[in-house]
């Protein structure tokens, strides 16, 4: 009889609570335990990256779940070698799960004599012996075409639609979905869709990154409860002036729903600090202790999407199913 090759995965150290969830939501959904694959992910002493797999991958189906996030260079260079570690030990296929794809602001150059490092990284993911890519809300979506291996790009948009749809039920009517700048518009159209709000677009002049020189709002966001939608949130800057304007604009309220959550340097304290009413991020990057600490910072689970989606990548079934809310919602229920 032929052998059912069952799908294994293996964590680097970027996300291991994350890792485990996944791990966990897959055991429910077979009915069986799946756990991850044993193998060490250190470093020597001058910081050099040393992986070693305790258990025989001859043969799996193996799936990596490992962020590029802060660190990205170190995060980014465990996938790599964990991915070495898996082609010599004879793996059948490996796929990248990578809930947080590293360097994708860096999609085009934008000035002379600048690099295009999202592409030079897809290139060095699928030169590491990756036959397939897992991520989720990448920066730009024409990423996907950088690669020669299939991308699957998840949206944590459905997900964001449940949980508004539970924390404003009865209020819906009052929800009013914020683009913070003209890039992200489709985005926040997407998820204006899913709940049958209106569009408002907060459009913003930037003289270098990380420095906004000038607001302005599109459209009337009077007597509104806005949520802001984006895919990232680093110095949280821009997103604390943008509730500023919103609320000098007439808003009662101002929520933020970004799918990243980078919080690099004061973001923490900037958020606690400001109007907003809450920022919710999913797990995609693993909340520091300031993150989990701030009153106004919730999370929302990833974990149970990238389960399914990996079982239905073993199955060779459709992704794309889990971009409708109608097909996450008896996956969330009760979690959210």
């Amino acid at each position: 009889m032929p052998t059912v090759i069952e799908p294994k995965l293996i964590a680097g150290n970027a996300n291991k609570p994350l890792a485990t969830a996944i791990a966990r939501r897959m055991s429910l959904y077979r009915g069986m335990s799946v756990g991850l694959v044993d193998a060490r992910v250190e470093r020597f002493n001058d910081q050099e990256i040393f992986v070693e797999v305790y258990e025989n991958v001859r043969g799996e189906d193996m799936f990596i779940l490992q962020s590029t996030s802060r660190p990205a260079n170190d995060n980014l260079m465990e996938l790599l070698i964990m991915a070495d570690a898996l082609r010599r030990s004879s793996a059948a296929r490996i796929t990248a799960v990578i809930p947080y794809f590293g360097y994708a602001r860096q999609d085009r150059r934008t000035k002379a004599r600048t690099p295009i490092t999202a592409k030079l990284v897809a290139n060095m993911i699928a030169e590491a012996g990756i036959e397939r890519v897992l991520t989720m809300d990448l920066h730009a979506t024409q990423i996907q075409g950088f690669f020669d291996i299939p991308v699957d790009n998840l949206y944590a948009s459905p997900v964001f639609a449940l949980d508004i749809m539970k924390h404003f039920a009865g209020e819906l009517e009052d929800v009013m979905i914020v683009s913070p700048d003209v890039g992200g518009v489709a985005r926040a159209r997407e998820l204006a869709k899913r709940i049958n709000a209106p569009l408002s677009i907060v459009d913003k002049r930037r003289e270098k990154p990380g420095e906004v020189a000038e607001m302005t709002v599109i459209g009337d966001v009077t007597g509104k409860k806005c949520i802001i939608v984006d895919d990232i949130c680093d110095t949280a800057g821009t997103l604390c002036k943008a509730a500023e304007i919103l609320m000098n604009h007439g808003a009662t309220e101002v929520h933020a729903y970004i799918t990243h959550g980078v919080l690099s340097g004061p973001a923490v304290e900037r958020v606690k600090n400001s109007v907003m009413k809450s920022l919710v991020i999913t797990d995609s990057i693993a909340a520091t202790d300031a993150v989990a600490a701030a009153p106004n910072i919730r999370v929302v689970p990833t974990a149970p999407m990238f389960a399914q989606a990996i079982l239905n990548i073993w199955n060779g079934t459709s992704v794309s199913s889990l971009f409708e809310t109608d097909t996450l919602g008896p996956i969330y229920e009760g979690i959210l």
